[in-house]
């Protein structure tokens, strides 16, 4: 079971024992990012006064998120995780986001471009894991839900050759790719 304290080798091990099938990994590329994105838009339609600041929840959130990222106990995939997702925030608050890239003036509502997002993430997320034959990790626990996006970018930094001694672990744990 994955815990909300383990550390981030712990949590990846945890996490690949869902992900071992190579296609399952790349609708994981594409899905997790766009679910990021969306609860990101959705979020950013929501402000908050703090201290006389205007908060938006998704940057709320994202500072929460990256704190934890960044206490697991991998300096380079936390900050790159934090990195990533802060990206993929901050697009989220883009004009062209919020309006869904025109998709909201269509349904006339702000919401419906980020649940539409939200929806093909998920989709994608739910082909990847037929693939795999196995349900998502999330649903043995909910920290998965935490620990997706920093798998998809450790996925990507071990494929640029980073992360070698954590890519050695999850292969002796949870078994090579396939």
């Amino acid at each position: 079971m994955i815990s909300l304290f383990r550390s981030a080798p712990e949590l990846m091990v945890q996490y690949a024992h869902y992900h071992r099938d190579r296609r399952n990994i790349v609708t994981h590329l594409v899905g997790i990012p766009l679910i990021v994105l969306s609860i990101g838009m959705l979020l950013s339609l929501v402000s908050l006064d703090i201290g006389g600041t205007s908060v938006t929840l998704a940057g709320l959130l994202w500072a929460l998120s990256a704190a934890w990222y960044l206490t697991r106990g991998n300096l380079l995939l936390g900050f790159a995780t934090s990195l990533v997702n802060g990206a993929l925030i901050a697009l989220a608050h883009t004009p062209e986001a919020a309006t869904g890239w025109g998709l909201s003036a269509l349904f006339d509502a702000a919401w419906f471009p980020g649940l539409a997002v939200f929806v093909i993430g998920w989709a994608i997320q739910f082909v990847g894991h037929i693939f795999e034959g196995r349900k998502p990790a999330f649903v043995d626990d909910v920290v998965g839900l935490l620990v997706g996006p920093m798998f998809v970018v450790g996925e990507v930094l071990m494929m640029a050759g980073m992360l070698r001694s954590m890519h050695s672990l999850i292969e002796a744990q949870a078994g090579a790719t396939r």
